[in-house]
């Protein structure tokens, strides 16, 4: 493989990822190949290779014969995904109480307060958005544990759309619990921050009910975050410039 092929073939499964996580290939969708292979410029070899690493990871579903098909957006699915996040991420703040540093807290506290409570334009929700899935993923580092981390950083692109819905639904009702949780582990009260995540966390079936409807809505009559995702891989936008701080 050449170094340039290998850069297309990355490029187009970075594509695919981010337009299967942010729904611009719509739920319940069956791919067409050769389009989307017109769409994005580039040969079905590629395109076929990245649909079937994107399915790996659970984003899309292979149909023996049938090709690939967008995974639906089911409120239950989406409700055990928040569930297991929850498990993962006590997990995560147990070791953090045990291993991190008090310089590495402190840095992780000063992340934290940078964000803006309310966010009052769509970028500069996706900002928060971003600053959101940083913050977690800069915690489970502290974990000293790889397995949390590529955990973490999995179920942030599993529910990267709901939670964009959510910060959407909620802009002007919005609290950064961040620098709380942080807090409560710079006191290594494991507790006290056990309790805040969790709180962060939840999310009944209710709640993850009228979400699914939201995104349903979105997807098909709008979609701000799949154009900020196309955008930033085209090299057009990065994530500062939807900085919430």
């Amino acid at each position: 493989m050449t170094a340039s092929s290998s850069a297309v073939q990355a490029n187009t499964y970075e594509r695919i990822k981010a337009m299967a996580t942010t729904y611009r290939l719509r739920p319940g969708e069956r791919i067409n190949e050769v389009e989307l292979a017109r769409q994005l410029g580039v040969s079905r070899t590629p395109v076929r290779e990245a649909l079937a690493r994107v399915a790996a990871e659970g984003f899309l579903i292979a149909t023996p014969a049938r090709g690939f098909s967008v995974r639906a957006l089911d409120a239950q699915h989406l409700l055990a995904l928040y569930e297991y996040r929850a498990t993962v991420e006590l997990g995560v703040v147990r070791l953090v109480c045990q291993r991190a540093s008090d310089e590495d807290l402190a840095a992780l506290l000063a992340f934290a307060e940078e964000s803006r409570d309310e966010p009052e334009t769509d970028a500069q929700a996706i900002g928060l958005l971003w600053r959101d899935e940083a913050f977690h993923e800069r915690l489970a580092t502290l974990a000293g544990n790889a397995e949390f981390l590529r955990s973490v950083r999995s179920i942030n692109e599993r529910i990267r759309f709901a939670r964009w819905m959510d910060l959407r639904a909620r802009r002007d009702h919005t609290r950064n619990d961040h620098p709380e949780i942080v807090r409560a582990l710079q006191r290594r009260d494991l507790e006290q921050v056990q309790t805040l995540m969790a709180a962060h966390i939840d999310h009944h079936l209710d709640h993850v009910i009228d979400l699914t409807r939201r995104s349903y809505a979105e997807i098909y009559m709008g979609n701000a975050l799949a154009d900020y995702a196309e955008a930033r891989l085209a090299g057009e936008m990065t994530p500062t410039e939807l900085d919430p701080a």
